[in-house]
């Protein structure tokens, strides 16, 4: 943050981001990229911080990711499939995420009562309490990063993450298209 300085319209940017994105782009348009970058320091900096209390306890944050959205499923518990696409990611990364979750005895693979071909996911009563202990810190470090916030611009930075991944998925969507440039 020691780089970060405020424009003339009272914006922060950071200068040493742009002059390397300058030279990156032959001097062309360098907000878009500007932009990225921000994003992804400032995600950098929530999943740091959202991650450090449950490294602490043996979890990343791609594993309590997955034991939050088994906190709120259904009792039976979702399939790998269902929680892949719940959180945007591959089935092979949801099972390892379920492996590390099983070893600590955080969720347990069932039969599917309908499907006995399907394993559903589901969260322990340990699950839950794991996610009760972490939870008063967790909010107390989300107040702390986003402190001077108005609900309005958390609301106004929600949506425009949210348009960033609506055109991420039509981006891909279209390149996945047969005959798309690539």
């Amino acid at each position: 943050m020691k780089h970060v300085h405020k424009s003339q319209d009272g914006f922060l940017y950071d200068p040493n981001v742009r002059a390397s994105l300058q030279s990156f782009t032959a001097d062309a348009e360098t907000l878009p990229l500007e932009a990225a970058a921000a994003v992804r320091q400032a995600s950098q900096s929530i999943d740091r911080l959202r991650s450090h209390g449950a490294t602490g306890r043996g979890l990343s944050s791609g594993a309590l990711d997955i034991l939050t959205r088994l906190n709120a499923a259904p009792p039976e518990g979702l399939t790998i499939g269902d929680l892949a696409r719940t959180a945007g990611v591959t089935s092979r990364n949801v099972t390892g995420l379920v492996d590390t979750l099983e070893s600590a005895s955080l969720a347990e693979r069932t039969q599917d009562k309908h499907d006995r071909r399907s394993v559903r996911v589901r969260i322990t009563p340990e699950g839950r309490a794991w996610l009760t202990s972490f939870r008063e810190p967790t909010q107390r470090a989300m107040s702390a990063i986003f402190q001077g916030f108005t609900s309005e611009d958390l609301t106004h930075l929600r949506h425009l993450c949210l348009r960033l991944v609506a055109n991420q998925h039509r981006l891909e969507a279209y390149l996945s298209t047969p005959g798309a440039p690539q």
